[in-house]
């Protein structure tokens, strides 16, 4: 394990032909995750929080956005990779205008990433790039989010190709240059989504 991987906090745990594995269980309820950066891509106020959750994947604890914002974020900028997989299990809790789970990836700064997001309230997936802190539709496809259940989300990036999977299964599978080279990885929300993460897993491609 090298010196970046010992010091990605309490929550990490090394796992050696898979990536990384964040289950937030040791981290304190009721603040950010150590080593994680939150923010908004747009306005708001949103609030990543440590929280416990009986149904968790992992129990006792989850990462939850609970306030608002355009574009909530939360990244992991010592996670920096140019290829590779990302995934989270997530489950959307509720908001009338929003009830969405993402990832993402090749992130440089609040205003510039890749994002693929599963939504419950319009029942699809969705790949987008936000440049200049104007997000744009790459593809989005239909699919079932159920709310108020547990889903797992996956995005697997290298060179021009991106795949997303939403629990198992693929909807996304293309060619995409608006965002190159490495960057932070993470999860993400819209507008009023309460949304709960657990086990977000990363790494470089094999």
């Amino acid at each position: 394990m090298d010196k970046r991987t010992i010091g990605a906090a309490a929550a990490a745990i090394a796992v050696s032909a898979h990536g990384e594995v964040f289950n937030f269980d040791g981290d304190a309820a009721g603040a950010p995750p150590a080593g994680w950066t939150c923010g908004v891509t747009g306005k708001g106020k949103p609030r990543w929080t440590v929280e416990a959750d009986a149904s968790a994947p992992s129990a006792p604890n989850v990462l939850r956005q609970s306030g608002s914002g355009t574009f909530p974020w939360c990244v992991r900028k010592d996670l920096s990779i140019a290829d590779g997989f990302v995934e989270v299990k997530f489950k959307p809790l509720s908001g009338s205008e929003d009830q969405a789970g993402g990832l993402v990836w090749r992130w440089k700064d609040g205003d510039n990433y890749y994002v693929a997001r599963a939504n419950a309230l319009e029942n699809n997936v969705s790949l987008y790039h936000t440049t200049g802190g104007s997000r744009r539709t790459i593809k989005y496809v239909d699919a079932p989010v159920a709310g108020n259940r547990w889903h797992t989300l996956r995005v697997e990036f290298a060179g021009k190709r991106i795949k997303v999977a939403l629990d198992g299964k693929a909807y996304i599978d293309l060619e995409d240059s608006h965002i190159e080279g490495a960057g932070a990885l993470g999860v993400w929300t819209k507008a009023d989504s309460v949304t709960a993460f657990d086990d977000f897993a990363c790494g470089p491609a094999k």
